[in-house]
């Protein structure tokens, strides 16, 4: 019987202080929580706002490009889009064109929705920005070249 391998501590130490992919994580977790709190009062989720802002298009998208946009598998999109289909502040049709497509846009509610998340999502940001010394974009810049 061989003996186990037994990783030690300090390598556990290691990670904890220098892995990408769990400071990431962890970022991640706390903006979601800073947004959602944010934007509670317009009952949105941060992902919610991301899906409805990713509908304010000049044509309405099919649901590829906005999986793709979100990062997320066209089942999730789906299941995500039917408490805000609900609520009535979008609607999904089949497209014109092509019938194995649907099309998404923002409904006169989603619209006035949005309105009111964009100053709240507006100073949220504002706030994270000047948490990161004033310089966000850089952030952004390293994290979009990660994707």
């Amino acid at each position: 019987m061989s003996k186990p391998v037994v990783i030690p501590f300090e390598t556990t130490l290691h990670v904890r202080d220098t892995c990408l992919c769990l400071h990431v994580q962890r970022a991640a977790r706390a903006l979601a929580r800073k947004f959602d709190e944010a934007l509670r009062p317009v009952e949105l989720t941060n992902g919610q706002f991301s899906l409805l802002l990713s509908l304010n298009r000049p044509e309405p998208p099919g649901m590829g490009p906005v999986a793709h946009l979100l990062a997320m598998d066209r089942t999730t999109l789906t299941a995500a889009l039917k408490p805000l289909e609900k609520r009535g502040l979008l609607e999904t049709a089949t497209d014109a064109t092509d019938r194995r497509l649907r099309r998404m846009k923002l409904t006169p509610a989603g619209h006035a929705l949005l309105a009111r998340a964009m100053p709240i999502w507006t100073r949220t940001h504002a706030e994270v920005g000047d948490a990161l010394g004033g310089r966000p974009e850089r952030l952004c810049a390293d994290l979009q070249a990660l994707a």
